[in-house]
């Protein structure tokens, strides 16, 4: 008998080493909306006062096939200057993901579908915001970073809190 401690290592898989958690299989726009009702007045209006912003944003996912997920990202964006609207965008955009069954357990996937995936999402979205309100005559909207994992917590609740239901876990094939 030996003195040497057993071997802890994980279990062997057939996977090669380097083999991702999670492929991104395509991103896109899946709805766009920009309107400026009130211009070219409301551009006179900005040059002397500064519009208020409201924006919501939300993340959604839904399963397409297996192991095959859509992700989503909605934005609005409400540009006003006191009761003056100066325009509205309201973007969602989306993105094919696929989890790896094999190196994510299925009870982390809804997790990692809506705090990953829209974190690696998010830096397109930003431009496409961006690119929009410039081309739309204002000056570019540069949205600071979203907490992801904090969006999730607020919609969903930390797991395991009283009275919480656990999100719905999508099925990993």
């Amino acid at each position: 008998m030996s003195d040497t401690p057993q071997d802890t290592a994980p279990p062997a898989t057939d996977l090669a080493p380097g083999t991702p958690t999670l492929n991104f299989l395509g991103q896109y726009i899946k709805d766009m909306s920009f309107e400026a009702p009130l211009a070219p007045e409301i551009f006179n209006v900005l040059r002397e006062q500064s519009p208020d912003m409201d924006v919501t944003i939300d993340a959604n996912v839904r399963q397409v096939e297996g192991t095959i997920f859509e992700v989503t990202i909605a934005v609005t964006l409400n540009a006003k200057v006191g009761e003056k609207t100066a325009f509205i965008l309201e973007l969602v955009y989306g993105c094919i993901a696929q989890i790896n069954p094999q190196l994510v357990p299925q009870e982390y996937a809804h997790s990692l579908l809506l705090i990953e995936v829209p974190r690696h999402m998010f830096p397109f979205v930003r431009q496409i915001i961006a690119n929009t309100t410039s081309t739309g005559g204002f000056p570019p909207v540069m949205m600071q970073m979203v907490d992801f994992a904090d969006l999730y917590r607020r919609k969903f609740g930390t797991p395991g809190e009283p009275g919480q239901a656990p999100p719905p876990t999508p099925a990993v094939h």
